[in-house]
């Protein structure tokens, strides 16, 4: 095959000889004839030469001055068809154009030399010299055109951003829960307008990017926007890591919408570091606890709040057995008097209680459902062994002790509000407002109001709602995956910020992580690193994407070019992705396909209608002018409230014989 190979080149070098020869024959007719005259003065005349002469003007090539001229430079233009010169990556096309063009004049306006009135011998001698040069320029920058290398090393797309391009979904698709995002993105080497339509949130969405990355500016805030505009729209959970940026962006959206409610809609704000501008609000409401399991997982969300070490470790036999006995503590209180002071501030000081007291209370029959809880811890009391008591429930106790505080008690023993913000009689926008500075404290009670709120909603019957979670990461204990999975067909849409997957994957453990990054219909990423933008990418997937191989040698140069499949979003690319700048996958509904569910795209933001519109929002209101005296009452009333409950049980137990021996004094 090589041979036969071989031959072919040497064949093809042989006719582009003869075809270069005949040019430069023609061209050598051409000055014999039109110049004989001073060819017979040099004395370079001769009758044979003369002879063929005549033979060659019958044939028609010299009728005319510039006929033969042409013939000549067309031979030339196809010898250097098949000319194949060593390719050159310097080369370009500047340089054979000048060469050509330089050429072609030269080779054309020798003409001109006839109408100089020079002698007939030295015309004859510049229009041979100007013609024949040109000719050789036309050949130098032929060469020079097949020396170039035709490969897209030359360009500027030194990143492969055009061929990492691929269309996206350009067309608007509205339904009454989409949201829908403008964008522009780029195809090959032209930008083009599109939307990011988010027409299935009731399949979760997860919106990741590191600090900056513009969640809340480009995507966050036109989810509150959007959903509170809907013809029929969204009641609301928004935490508000930095209060009060989002909250006031839904309170005065609300104030714009809020027509369009049924019932008496209302937008509740949970602020600890401003009371006067803070609802009151019980998370431990005894109407929504109907089962000691609601009083486990309220425990269990306080507790791995606080220990964030405990996540590692469920299952020990230290943190399970806390859980257990604030679990009592929580459940006693709810069966107290029909829940009267079932309220975290009072779970906190009963558990402070002396031994004797605290255990006389958990075993009265107001929780008949609590004895199996705290038997051992009643059984270890009675033995004397302290030390395993101790390490059981002071790690609770201390943990505790950190929400003890007048400002959080006053908070959440009022009952401005229910959770069930979907309830079609009053629907609610709730706004959790936190303090980045004090998130370890805040975000266990933040927490419980997210868990129990998750528990309260999720039922038929009721309005659609949207749960809306800035650094969703810091809501260690909220497991959304069964409201994902269930919620859809009660109609709520979760949305969750994080700043990476790893950070998701600190507070929640890998598996946990992974399966929320998996269960997420909608993912919307903005700059990622690490394994994060390496996951995101693979779950992207890969298009077809032309490549090309350069090999230079002396022996001349190879270039290969193939189409193989390649990854979209390469996880460099994720890494180096600007504000606002968003990459990700989209889920469809059946009455809506989408085929473009992948994208790559910038968000558009009108920033300065942005700035107007902030410019005239209103300020969060005030709820009720609060005081420290009335902070301080409430805190004092709340310590009252436990030992009138000691009071009146040991009362009540010392005056009947059959429930004396519920009383435990440790001898």
């Amino acid at each position: 095959m090589a041979h036969q190979t071989g031959e072919n080149e040497q064949a093809m070098r042989k006719i582009i000889d003869l075809t270069r020869f005949i040019a430069v024959t023609i061209l050598a007719i051409h000055f014999y004839y039109f110049l004989y005259t001073a060819f017979r003065d040099w004395g370079y005349t001769m009758e044979l030469t003369d002879r063929l002469l005549g033979n060659i003007y019958k044939t028609g090539l010299l009728d005319s001055f510039q006929l033969s001229k042409v013939y000549a430079l067309l031979f030339l233009l196809i010898s250097l068809l098949g000319t194949k010169g060593k390719k050159n990556e310097k080369q370009n096309y500047r340089t054979a154009l000048a060469y050509l063009i330089s050429g072609l004049l030269g080779y054309w306006i020798s003409y001109l030399l006839f109408y100089a009135g020079l002698p007939e011998s030295i015309t004859a001698i510049a229009y041979m010299a100007l013609t024949g040069t040109g000719f050789l320029l036309i050949l130098t920058g032929g060469t020079l055109l097949s020396r170039i290398l035709k490969s897209r090393f030359n360009n500027k797309d030194i990143f492969n951003q055009e061929n990492e391009t691929f269309p996206q979904e350009e067309r608007l698709l509205i339904n009454e829960n989409s949201i829908n995002l403008p964008m522009t993105y780029q195809l090959k080497n032209k930008m083009r307008q599109g939307y990011l339509n988010i027409i299935a949130p009731y399949r979760s969405v997860l919106v990741s990017g590191s600090a900056g990355a513009g969640k809340t500016a480009f995507v966050l805030r036109r989810f509150i926007e959007q959903g509170l505009a809907k013809p029929e729209p969204y009641t609301m959970l928004v935490f508000d890591f930095k209060f009060p940026d989002l909250s006031l962006i839904a309170y005065n959206n609300f104030l714009k919408n809020k027509h369009r409610y049924p019932g008496k809609p209302e937008c509740l704000f949970v602020n600890f570091e401003d009371p006067s501008r803070s609802h009151r609000g019980n998370p431990l409401e005894p109407e929504s606890m109907t089962d000691i399991t609601d009083a486990t997982e309220a425990s269990r969300t306080i507790l791995l709040n606080l220990n964030k070490e405990w996540q590692r470790k469920i299952g020990d036999f230290f943190v399970e057995s806390s859980c257990n006995f604030f679990t009592a503590i929580i459940w006693f209180l709810r069966k107290y008097r029909n829940g009267i002071y079932c309220t975290l501030p009072h779970a906190i000081e009963l558990i402070q209680l002396d031994y004797d007291s605290l255990f006389t209370l958990l075993q009265s029959d107001w929780a008949k459902e609590c004895t199996v809880l705290v038997n051992p811890f009643i059984s270890a009391y009675k033995a004397d062994v302290m030390e395993q008591l101790e390490g059981q429930i002071a790690s609770a106790k201390i943990a505790l002790a950190r929400l003890s505080s007048p400002q959080l008690y006053y908070a959440l023993t009022g009952n401005d509000f229910s959770l069930d913000i979907n309830n079609p009689e009053k629907p609610k926008v709730l706004c959790l407002g936190s303090n980045p500075q004090k998130q370890q404290v805040y975000g266990a009670v933040l927490s419980l109001y997210a868990t129990r709120l998750l528990k309260v909603i999720n039922k038929k019957g009721k309005l659609k709602s949207m749960l809306l979670l800035d650094e969703y990461p810091q809501f260690t204990g909220v497991d959304l995956v069964p409201t994902i999975s269930t919620g859809r067909s009660n109609r709520i849409a979760v949305v969750m910020g994080v700043q990476s997957i790893n950070q998701l994957r600190k507070e929640y453990g890998k598996e946990q992580a992974d399966v929320i990054m998996s269960i997420a219909g909608n993912i919307i990423a903005g700059q990622e690193t690490g394994d994060s933008a390496k996951q995101l990418s693979e779950q992207i997937g890969k298009i077809m994407q032309e490549r090309e191989s350069l090999s230079i040698s002396d022996s001349g140069t190879t270039i290969s070019r193939s189409k193989q499949y390649e990854l979209a979003v390469t996880p460099s690319k994720i890494a180096k992705l600007s504000s606002g700048h968003f990459v990700g996958l989209l889920s469809d509904v059946p009455d809506q396909s989408m085929e473009l569910k992948a994208f790559d795209c910038q968000i558009q933001n009108d920033f300065k209608s942005i700035e107007r519109e902030e410019a005239a929002y209103k300020p969060i209101p005030i709820i009720r002018k609060v005081d420290q005296a009335m902070i301080d009452r409430n805190y004092d009333q709340v310590r009252q409230d436990i030992q009138n409950i000691v009071s009146s049980e040991m009362e009540r137990l010392l005056s009947d014989p059959s429930k004396r021996h519920l009383i435990i004094r440790k001898r």
